[in-house]
């Protein structure tokens, strides 16, 4: 019989994702804000009173409803579909029809196989079919989907294909390269080590012009 707790802690640490989707239930939006912070609150309550600590101290008795509002309001926030940021674009008026590259984008996200933070940068291009977006646009579509419970992996891929639909294009990529607090604190405890995941679409799949994109980028970012 297969332990099913030992199988889910292998599942993590392996950092396997299931799908390119975030699993999120159908019913995940019944309940307003308001009414998650409350049912949070007295969950993290629960965790740190079973943990010992004593929430009438004055430092601690305030952790609980701050914890389940920065859940709720700030590092997951991107699971909230009202709150996509809008994709609008423009016609490409002065024909630039060269790669537009939008580098060092701040990525602060959350490791979703033991809730730890993901911190690095995005390296996001995309070659005009007609189309531009703004490039806070492009800021703010990382941020978006990396303010979920995250693999790296999947994110890399849902920010190509949001850029994709926005632009009616294919030559969209995306490189990022962050560090896993899940590897940096706990476990192997290696402080050092990032991880870098990348996704081509359309031109990006030629050599000449992946190459041509990384030059760009040159991952020289340090954290």
């Amino acid at each position: 019989m297969i332990n099913t707790d030992t199988f889910s802690d292998e599942l993590g640490d392996n950092h396997i994702g299931t799908s390119a989707e975030n699993p999120i239930r159908k019913d995940a939006f019944d309940l307003t804000d308001d009414q998650k912070i409350e049912l949070i609150k007295k969950d993290v309550a629960s965790i740190l009173t079973t943990l010992g600590m004593d929430l009438t101290d004055d430092s601690m008795k305030g952790t609980p409803n701050r914890v389940a509002k920065m859940f709720v309001k700030e590092i997951f926030g991107g699971l909230n579909p009202l709150k996509k940021p809008s994709t609008s674009t423009f016609e490409n008026g002065y024909k630039y029809g060269e790669m537009l590259v939008e580098k060092n984008i701040t990525v602060y996200s959350t490791c979703e196989h033991h809730l730890l933070p993901i911190v690095g940068r995005a390296h996001v291009a995309y070659i005009s079919s007609g189309k531009v977006i703004g490039l806070s646009k492009m800021n703010r579509i990382v941020d978006y989907f990396a303010k979920r419970p995250q693999v790296q992996e999947r994110l890399t891929m849902q920010i190509v294909q949001e850029l994709q639909k926005a632009l009616n294009t294919e030559d969209v990529a995306c490189v990022i390269d962050a560090k896993h607090l899940c590897v940096n604190s706990r476990g192997i405890r290696d402080i050092e080590s990032s991880t870098v995941t990348s996704e081509f679409g359309g031109k990006f799949k030629e050599d000449k012009v992946r190459r041509e994109f990384l030059d760009y980028i040159k991952l020289e970012t340090k954290f």
